[in-house]
């Protein structure tokens, strides 16, 4: 249960989705997950490190293969939870087209699945 502890963190999975996409650097994990604090952001990245989920290498931050193979079994539920948010949230159907118009922009990329929207 040490890994639902890990993903339960807060921007634990935000970042998995953000480089599932590929290698960002410090400054563009924040950007791209655009509420997040520097202090958080330090501290999810060396929590994914430790857990060998994300490496630092000399391009940035990048999936393991171990994190790959973690987004590879998660990535489903990026859908399936905009499915559940739209059918248990209907004020926040603007977010859930938003979210899958941004899945579908990730496939066409040639990545399987997408990431979740900015706020997740």
């Amino acid at each position: 249960m040490a890994l639902f502890d890990l993903l339960g963190r807060r921007w634990a999975m935000g970042i998995l989705w953000q480089l599932s996409r590929g290698p960002a650097t410090f400054r563009a994990l924040q950007a791209a997950c655009e509420s997040i604090s520097p202090a958080i952001l330090n501290s999810r990245l060396k929590d994914l490190r430790e857990a060998r989920l994300v490496v630092h290498e000399g391009e940035g931050y990048l999936l393991t293969d171990l994190g790959r193979e973690l987004y590879q079994l998660l990535e489903p539920f990026g859908g399936w939870s905009l499915e559940w948010a739209r059918t248990m949230a209907p004020e926040h159907t603007a977010r859930w087209k938003a979210g899958k118009a941004q899945m579908k922009a990730h496939a066409a990329a040639g990545r399987s699945g997408a990431g979740l929207p900015k706020d997740r």
